[in-house]
């Protein structure tokens, strides 16, 4: 956006539009009043016609694109202070053997796990975003960031066993992310676990400790169970037996609790639509309220007037002395 920061220095061009007429009306008198009888035609050639117009109108446009300058023509450059302190959010996914269930239909429940949490990071503005991935054990994907294609990226590569460890083990997928966030000055920690069975190996097998553990350091667990009711059926690539069925093992009671002790919320999605709810859901409850600062960066751009009208001043001066030059 171009703006005038003295825009009152503009009244000066009508004010100069006057005194060129007025200067153009008293040039003609003065070619008139030569003594030249009206009835014998001027002689004009090239050079008296660029006399009559390039002086005066140089000057005249000089002065102008001056004007101009003065009134300190500027481009503004809006703009928003981002806040010092957001919300740090841990996704906990559970990438174990039982995630390639097909009952999240198009998807199985991994790939509708990580298109949910996908949308989720792309609603996020400000926060720190981690992911950490667990199976049998459980790794740091992708550390608290501000790069939310970095976690983007992370999620994408996520795939079944990818922790290379068989079980689902809760209790450690807790005491990592709460090892990532427990030192964190945000406003708000969160760590968000979605899985669809129960805990049944790892080092921390005492899950009521896990959530005492995120509790003592201030950090909430939301919990997310994704498994449809009854059996559910796995491709297996196999001509031979193309399917097995898995019976639904979610731990829901101890999920819930843990919720409970941190001060989050519990959530079972048997389906991608309730899944995504359950995300857009998260996402709303855990949203910090910032005074949006705003601010406005100004650039002078006089010197594209200034420096023509000085170029055109001294053309004029020297066409003056040379071309236009009358000698008695």
């Amino acid at each position: 956006m171009n703006v005038f920061k003295h825009p009152w220095v503009l009244l000066l061009l009508p004010l100069l539009g006057l005194l060129a007429g007025i200067a153009r009306s008293q040039r003609s008198r003065r070619f008139t009043s030569a003594g030249v009888p009206v009835s014998l035609p001027a002689l004009r050639t090239a050079r008296s016609r660029l006399f009559a117009i390039v002086p005066l109108w140089g000057r005249i446009l000089a002065i102008a694109l001056l004007v101009l300058a003065l009134a300190r023509p500027q481009k503004a450059s809006r703009g928003e202070v981002p806040p010092a302190e957001g919300i740090d959010i841990i996704l906990t996914l559970d990438t174990s053997y039982s995630m390639a269930a097909e009952d999240f239909q198009p998807y199985n429940r991994l790939e509708a796990a990580k298109k949910a949490a996908t949308d989720f990071v792309k609603k996020r503005k400000n926060d720190r975003l981690g992911v950490v991935f667990f199976g049998g054990a459980a790794v740091l994907g992708c550390p608290l960031t501000l790069d939310y294609q970095s976690v983007l990226e992370t999620l994408d590569a996520a795939f079944l066993n990818m922790t290379r460890a068989e079980g689902t083990a809760v209790g450690d997928a807790i005491v990592t992310a709460v090892n990532h966030l427990k030192e964190s000055k945000a406003k708000s920690k969160v760590i968000v676990l979605l899985t669809d069975g129960r805990s049944n190996t790892g080092m921390v097998t005492d899950l009521n400790l896990a959530a005492r553990t995120a509790q003592a350091f201030d950090i909430k667990v939301y919990t997310i169970g994704t498994a449809g009711k009854g059996r559910a059926q796995i491709s297996t690539g196999d001509p031979m037996q193309p399917v097995i069925y898995i019976d639904e093992d979610l731990d829901e009671p101890t999920l819930r609790e843990i919720a409970g002790l941190t001060g989050g919320e519990f959530y079972r999605a048997k389906n991608y639509m309730e899944l995504e709810k359950i995300y857009s859901r998260i996402d709303s409850l855990e949203k910090t309220k910032f005074e949006v600062k705003s601010y406005t960066e100004y650039s002078d751009k006089y010197l594209y007037f200034l420096a023509p009208a000085l170029l055109l001043l001294a053309l004029v001066f020297v066409l003056e002395r040379t071309y236009f030059r009358v000698i008695p």
